[in-house]
């Protein structure tokens, strides 16, 4: 298996839209894909301009078959750019690819 976590900052201000984009499309984009979602976080102590997710993938070839399929989807294209009329959710993405170590227990 191997892990992706996702961090996005969000623009100032605009923490609920990128939470309500999350939970209104994207995350149906996500199940489309067959992008398997573990979790998604947002920090209670620190920077509440986060937002953390990790997703799962049997390797990176499926990896960068699914994320690349989703990321070209015309219509989440158009709904990205839909939620954003009034200008970019976030400020920075950044994004890590993890692999358990083998002494991890499975997540």
């Amino acid at each position: 298996m191997l892990y992706e976590w996702r961090t996005y900052i969000a623009m100032p201000g605009k923490m609920a839209e990128l939470h309500q984009r999350f939970r209104e499309i994207t995350v149906k984009f996500f199940q489309q894909y067959e992008i398997d979602v573990v979790g998604f976080w947002q920090e209670t102590i620190g920077d509440n301009q986060r937002l953390h997710y990790l997703l799962r993938y049997p390797d990176l070839g499926e990896r960068d078959r699914r994320w690349n399929a989703f990321q070209a989807d015309p219509n989440w294209i158009r709904a990205k750019q839909a939620t954003e009329a009034n200008g970019p959710l976030t400020e920075r993405i950044e994004n890590r690819i993890l692999q358990l170590t083998d002494y991890s227990p499975e997540v």
